[in-house]
């Protein structure tokens, strides 16, 4: 991978107009419009809407499985962002975090070590803005937790791997919301920016058609009804 320090304008960049409002908390320093933001799910997004409603038909339907024996370590994750599909990875340094925190970013500089990210992230969750990497989480759209109770639990640590670094499964997001998430599939937990549907459910159901995982009655149901919003 060819290496690039100190990196001007993240390539996934989009252009964007932030509303005047007053930050919430230090590193919040505004908001965008809502559909600006749920766009920020386009970036790493590997098939379109069409296809995930072709695709959603095709998976299995089952209750979840046992999370018996589940833990996150199950899945090493921020591995080397060039070994896991990271085409764009700003140099040879780069975790998987890193990448998606430059991928998704605006302006973003490093260190050439790839750490000491500074920038601008729009979350799409919540189509706020942040001026600092520390309150943006890397996102498991399908969360590890999900993903093991809907047939990653019989996977080797490779597959593991490789799903806990794909870049159509990660998307930075603001911390808070992302907490709030935690396992849950949409028939639990949806985006609160209600634009961010379609494209949440086409990257959720893109992954599990990915990765051959299974989807519960209430999570098809959900995932339908996002989509209906295409």
């Amino acid at each position: 991978m060819k290496c690039r320090f100190l990196v001007a304008v993240s390539a996934g960049s989009v252009a964007f107009g932030m509303a005047a409002t007053a930050p919430a908390q230090a590193s919040e320093v505004g908001t965008v419009s809502a559909t600006v933001a749920a766009a920020q799910l386009k970036l790493g997004l590997t098939g379109t809407s069409a296809d995930a409603k072709a695709d959603l038909p095709t998976l299995t339907v089952k209750a979840k499985g046992s999370m018996d024996g589940y833990s996150r370590d199950l899945f090493p994750h921020w591995r080397d962002a060039s070994t896991w599909g990271w085409p764009e990875a700003p140099n040879n340094s780069c975790n998987a975090r890193n990448a998606a925190l430059y991928r998704d970013g605006e302006n973003v500089t490093m260190s050439s070590t790839c750490t000491s990210l500074q920038g601008t992230w729009i979350d799409p969750y919540g189509a706020k803005k942040y001026d600092a990497a520390s309150d943006i989480d890397i996102d498991h759209v399908v969360p590890l937790g999900d993903a093991y109770a809907t047939g990653a639990a019989a996977w080797d640590t490779t597959k593991r791997t490789q799903y806990a670094n794909d870049p159509l499964v990660l998307v930075s997001a603001d911390d808070s919301l992302n907490q709030s998430k935690g396992d849950d599939d949409p028939a639990q937990w949806k985006p609160p920016n209600t634009a961010s549907y379609c494209l949440y459910a086409t990257r959720w159901v893109l992954i599990k058609d990915k990765y051959g995982l299974w989807v519960t009655s209430p999570e098809k149901t959900a995932l339908n009804s996002m989509l209906s919003t295409c």
